[in-house]
């Protein structure tokens, strides 16, 4: 017996967190009746299991895609105004989805994936994976404001996790290294926000081990096997 949200991630649909969505959403069923509840298991050899309608199996070849994602494109498969997704830069016949979340202003490192089990453990802050940030803010951080950012603000989703926040420039401290473990929509902004703090350029640098060397704004390469493998290993 699988987990319900388990067995749609390994069959491509999504990340799990994003399966216990559309389980809740009343899209997936069962034999024939839609499943609503989280927590249910499945025998993946004798249950029929649909999402929108579509007979589901499990996925036999799953593809990573390192993106540097520009400005201008929403970190999305599909877009209900029209605008531009990040799949709209890579070429692949797989369905893909995004390895957490980079907002409409924010550009960077991207990762994109049919693996959902994979997705769950970079997302999860359970798994304590890094992602770190380029910052640029409209004025000097004050060091008693580094401290409290660290320790964790207080946002609408609750308190945020510890992070680390390092200058890049001694001599200047509007520029910012910063690395969470979370990713809440808009987290970094946000957080910069409650202390009165205008983020004027956001930059995805790096996940896990992951960088952007070598990759121009918009473009995108596979993973090797090793980087696979070693990104399977840090999770």
């Amino acid at each position: 017996m699988i987990r319900l949200n388990k067995y749609l991630a390994e069959c491509g649909v999504g990340s799990r967190r994003k399966c216990d969505q559309f389980i809740l959403e009343g899209k997936v069923s069962v034999n024939g009746s839609i499943e609503n509840r989280l927590g249910v298991k499945i025998d993946e050899n004798t249950d029929s299991v649909k999402f929108a309608d579509n007979l589901l199996k499990k996925v036999n070849r799953f593809e990573y895609i390192l993106l540097n994602k520009p400005k201008g494109y929403v970190t999305t498969a599909a877009d209900e105004k029209g605008r531009k997704t990040v799949l709209d830069l890579v070429n692949s016949k797989m369905r893909l989805f995004p390895v957490g979340r980079l907002d409409i202003d924010t550009n960077g490192l991207l990762l994109l994936t049919n693996d959902g089990d994979l997705t769950y453990k970079l997302t999860h802050p359970k798994f304590e994976v890094d992602k770190i940030y380029d910052v640029k803010l409209d004025r000097d951080l004050k060091l008693t404001d580094k401290k409290q950012l660290e320790s964790g603000i207080d946002l609408e989703e609750g308190k945020t996790s510890k992070c680390t926040i390092q200058f890049q420039n001694p001599q200047d401290k509007t520029r910012v290294k910063m690395t969470l473990h979370q990713g809440w929509k808009r987290q970094v902004r946000r957080m910069f926000d409650e202390l009165d703090y205008k983020v004027l350029m956001l930059r995805r640098i790096s996940l896990a081990f992951l960088n952007l060397q070598g990759l121009r704004s918009g473009a995108s390469r596979s993973l090797t096997v090793k980087e696979i493998e070693h990104l399977k290993r840090v999770c």
